[in-house]
């Protein structure tokens, strides 16, 4: 592990830091460096003086997210409070990468501007924008007007729907670079109904989605390529639980995980589960699915690390 000595930061710069507790799936080992500025400038600092050959994650809440037993070998950036401001400013809505996606709903109803669909995604602005995150037919793309970075050289840069290039639940960016914040544009709306409508969406979430266990929302992307409308016409025959219904994987178990028997499509830690654990069922749940439907599965959590016992990089 390199030895980090990075003078005048004001940020908290952690060696050795477990992740397991800053992930909702609470699995994992631990980061080489945890850092989590002060500010924007703190950032910048801390980017423009870290040695190059350092790999930099930046990381969310840990809402989809799978860190791996053997931990990250990187510097974990996980931004706090001085990136979750909300501001709105006529039709617009600027956002902190590290505002929770229900916040913002939430502020930007009272403006009466629709962003209702953020409302019942788990995270934050950052991982929204990273996995283009929608439901009820509405996507993070379709809002978006800009974005702001701070690159692996420490520069704040201004970035387009074009150099994001978003795509179902993907979008781009530059190896290292971490997401500070985004303006959107949503339509109107009358406040009381924009409010209405999410306590709406929450109580039908908490009907069909293993909210009280810990998850970490939606494992495998919809084979078709969109997210659910919510519409009584919707089409079901290409959702991921669906087909993982179809292959009998409904409550399937490996050691402490288990795919939710709520909500096939949701992979659960009971309690004690691995990393390991996890994805070895994920895994056996696509091959169930490829046999019994011919469809390749993709995972829409994200996994990351090494696994106990992978040998250490040579330097």
């Amino acid at each position: 592990m390199i030895k980090l000595n990075i003078p005048d930061l004001r940020g908290r710069l952690t060696p050795n830091r477990a992740l397991s507790d800053l992930t909702w799936l609470r699995v994992g080992g631990p980061a080489d460096y945890l850092f989590q500025p002060a500010d924007v400038e703190d950032l910048c600092l801390f980017m423009r003086r870290l040695p190059q050959g350092v790999t930099v994650f930046p990381m969310g809440v840990g809402s989809n997210l799978i860190v791996r037993d053997g931990g990250l070998r990187a510097v974990v950036i996980r931004l706090g409070r001085g990136f979750n401001g909300i501001e709105i400013d006529g039709d617009q809505v600027t956002a902190g990468a590290a505002a929770l996606d229900a916040h913002v709903a939430r502020k930007a109803a009272d403006a009466g501007l629709d962003l209702t669909f953020l409302r019942t995604i788990p995270g934050s602005i950052g991982g929204a924008l990273r996995m283009n995150a929608g439901c009820y037919g509405s996507y993070t793309a379709d809002h978006f007007v800009s974005a702001q970075a701070v690159t692996r050289a420490g520069e704040v840069v201004t970035l387009t729907a074009d150099d994001l290039n978003f795509r179902y639940r993907q979008s781009d960016l530059s190896p290292g670079a971490v997401l500070i914040g985004a303006t959107f544009a949503p339509p109107k709306g009358v406040p009381e109904e924009l409010h209405t409508r999410m306590e709406q969406q929450l109580a039908k979430r908490d009907e069909s989605q293993p909210t009280k266990d810990r998850s970490a929302g939606s494992t495998f992307r919809n084979p078709a390529g969109f997210s659910s409308t919510g519409k009584a016409d919707d089409v079901h025959d290409l959702k991921a639980w669906k087909v993982i219904d179809d292959a009998g994987m409904r409550g399937a178990t490996v050691g402490g995980a288990q795919m939710s028997p709520k909500h096939s499509n949701f992979l659960i830690n009971t309690g004690g589960a691995t990393a390991h654990d996890l994805e070895t069922l994920g895994e056996e749940v696509r091959k169930k699915v490829y046999a019994s439907s011919g469809i390749r599965l993709e995972w829409e959590i994200k996994r990351v690390g090494e696994k106990l016992g992978d040998p250490a990089p040579q330097s």
